[in-house]
C-alpha cells in the first residue's frame, strides 16, 4: 500500500537516566560531555523533552508519550526511533542497534501503549534483532531516510548501518536501497544517515559535503529524480543538526490538512535566510524548540527524538 511521506503521530520516550553514553561515543562524534552535577542532566533532558511533545501537541501533532524506566539505566532512551518504526501497511519493525545498552530500550509495552493511545494496529512484526549476534546493524530511521513516495531507502554505511540488514530491510519492506559513504570532517564515517539529510513531502536536505565524491552523483541525482527542491548543506550544518529535521502532517482548522516542518533552535539557526526561505516554502509551519543537553550529551536532534507512527487505515 502507499505510505504517505509524513506522519502524523510520533512515539516519544520520556528519559529517567539521559546522560553521556561512552558505548555509543566511540561511533558519534557529535556526542560532547559535560560537567553537571549527578542526575542534571537527565532533568535538563526531561525539562527539553517536555518543551518538544508539548510544540508538537500545540501544532495539532498527535504525541504518543511513554516514560523511561530508571532502572536498568537506559542513557539514549529519548531516541526511540533507532530500535522501532510503524508502517502504514500495520508492520512493526524492531532493529538490531550496536550498543548492548541500547538494547535495553526495546520494550513491548512500549509498542502496546502505541497501539492503546494512537489506534496502531499491528499486523505483522520483521524482527532484524538477531543480526546483534553476528555483529550486524540498521538503527531504525537513525541509519534509514526514507522516500515512502517513491520507496526509497537511503542509508549511508557506517558501524551502526550494515548493507546486509539494509539489504534485508528493503526485501520484506519493498524499498529500493541506496546506499553510500559519507564522513565528518575528520575522515570518520557518520553514524547517523539522519544527521545529514531528511526528505519532506517537498524538499529534502543533503549534506553533499560530506558524502564520498563517487557517491555524490547518485545520491542527489535519485533524489532529484523525486522532484522535491533540494536543498544543500556543508559540513559546519550536519555538526549544528541542520540535516536532523523531521516533516509532519497535522490539520488546522482554517488551513485543513497541512504539514509541519520540526527542528532544534541549533538547526534553525544553521540555515541562512535564503536556505530556510526554501525550506519554509516547502511546509505551512517550522517549528523549533531548544534541546541544547540532548543534542549536546546525546548527540541527537530533534528528530532522533521521533519515532513516526503511521497508523493503518
Amino acid at each position: 500500500m502507499q505510505q504517505p511521506q509524513c506522519a502524523d503521530a510520533v512515539l516519544m520516550v520520556r528519559p529517567a537516566a539521559f546522560d553521556y553514553n561512552v558505548e555509543t561515543a566511540a561511533s558519534n562524534r557529535m556526542q560532547r560531555r559535560a560537567s553537571l552535577a549527578s542526575g542534571e542532566a537527565a532533568k535538563r533532558a526531561r525539562a527539553e523533552f517536555d518543551r518538544v511533545a508539548n510544540a508538537l501537541r500545540s501544532e495539532g501533532i498527535r504525541v504518543c508519550v511513554a516514560e523511561d524506566t530508571p532502572e536498568p539505566a537506559k542513557p539514549d532512551a529519548v531516541f526511540p526511533n533507532n530500535w522501532v518504526s510503524f508502517h502504514a501497511d500495520g508492520t512493526v519493525v524492531l532493529y538490531p542497534v550496536q550498543a548492548e545498552n541500547r538494547r535495553r530500550e526495546r520494550r513491548p509495552e512500549l509498542i502496546a501503549h502505541v497501539a492503546d493511545q494512537l489506534g496502531f494496529r499491528a499486523r505483522r512484526t520483521l524482527d532484524l534483532t538477531a543480526h546483534e549476534a553476528a555483529g550486524r546493524h540498521l538503527e531504525g530511521t537513525g541509519s534509514l531516510v526514507l522516500d515512502h513516495v517513491a520507496r526509497v531507502a537511503y542509508a549511508c554505511r557506517s558501524p551502526r548501518t550494515s548493507d546486509a540488514v539494509l539489504a534485508e530491510w528493503c526485501r520484506e519492506m519493498g524499498y529500493e536501497p541506496v546506499s553510500f559513504n559519507a564522513f565528518d570532517r575528520g575522515g570518520t564515517p557518520l553514524y547517523h544517515t539522519n544527521v545529514l539529510m531528511c526528505i519532506g513531502s517537498r524538499v529534502a536536505v543533503v549534506g553533499t559535503e560530506a558524502i564520498a565524491p563517487e557517491d555524490r552523483r547518485t545520491v542527489l541525482g535519485r533524489l532529484g529524480a523525486s522532484s522535491r527542491e533540494i536543498i544543500e548543506i556543508g559540513h559546519e550544518g550536519i555538526e549544528r543538526f541542520a540535516g536532523n529535521a523531521l516533516e509532519l502532517a497535522s490539520w488546522d482548522e482554517a488551513l485543513g490538512d497541512c504539514s509541519v516542518w520540526v527542528m532544534s533552535a541549533t538547526a534553525r539557526a544553521a540555515f541562512d535566510a535564503g536556505a530556510f526561505a526554501r525550506l519554509a516554502g516547502g511546509s505551512d509551519t517550522v517549528l523549533t524548540v531548544e534541546i541544547p543537553t540532548i543534542e549536546q550529551l546525546g548527540g541527537g536532534g530533534v528528530r532522533c527524538m521521533l519515532a513516526e507512527v503511521f497508523c493503518p487505515p
